[in-house]
């Protein structure tokens, strides 16, 4: 497994120059991982308590790999399960909390919550003004913890999406929003004034 992810991603360097690389860590259903042998046995090796700790060896793993090649690693929130690895940059996309407890750990974090950033909901669960209300920055946090918030993202997971329609409506006009949200100061926001703004983008 680490073979193939090393050419993989030594591939992915190659062609991306960035000095991230984002390397998923959700989607790995752990009760796959308690009736694997193979995984049982690293976990015996290696001396881990369990599937927790098994995937955080993993990230850790890898997470080395791109570091003696200049690159830092973005993750899923679920990279905190089993322990957090140390400078790992956290995209908090179950609610803000795993964002809150990467900087807690000292390390960046994205913020993208489902409750505000997924696109692919429709308008019934995230309308205009839900996107507008967003704060990338929770309540609570020290000033030194608020700097390790580097910013937020909106994702369309374009499988929920059936056609070309949908999908437009889906991003705009909520795309202007997030956009306005992320880039300017939150004391100056009027939201009434902000649709008055996006009606000159309707013709676009």
């Amino acid at each position: 497994v680490f073979i193939f992810l090393k050419d993989v991603l030594t591939e992915v360097m190659e062609l991306f120059p960035s000095d991230y690389i984002h390397i998923g860590g959700d989607e790995a259903p752990k009760v796959r991982w308690a009736e694997c042998d193979k995984c049982q046995r690293r976990i015996s090796e290696e001396g881990l308590a369990g599937a927790e700790e098994l995937q955080s060896y993993f990230i850790r793993r890898i997470q080395t790999f791109l570091s003696e090649n200049g690159k830092q690693i973005i993750g899923w929130d679920e990279i905190l399960e089993g322990g957090l690895a140390k400078g790992a940059l956290v995209q908090s996309w179950r609610g803000m909390e795993g964002g809150i407890e990467a900087v807690k750990h000292g390390n960046q974090a994205i913020m993208s919550p489902t409750s505000h950033a997924y696109f692919d909901y429709g308008l019934d669960a995230i309308d205009l003004k839900k996107v507008y209300s967003f704060n990338p920055i929770p309540a609570g946090l020290s000033k030194e913890e608020q700097e390790l918030i580097i910013g937020g993202e909106c994702n369309m997971w374009t499988e929920h999406v059936p056609d070309e329609k949908t999908l437009d409506s889906r991003v705009f006009p909520r795309l202007l929003a997030m956009a306005e949200v992320l880039w300017s100061d939150s004391t100056s926001r009027d939201y009434p004034e902000f649709v008055e703004r996006v009606q000159t983008h309707y013709p676009l």
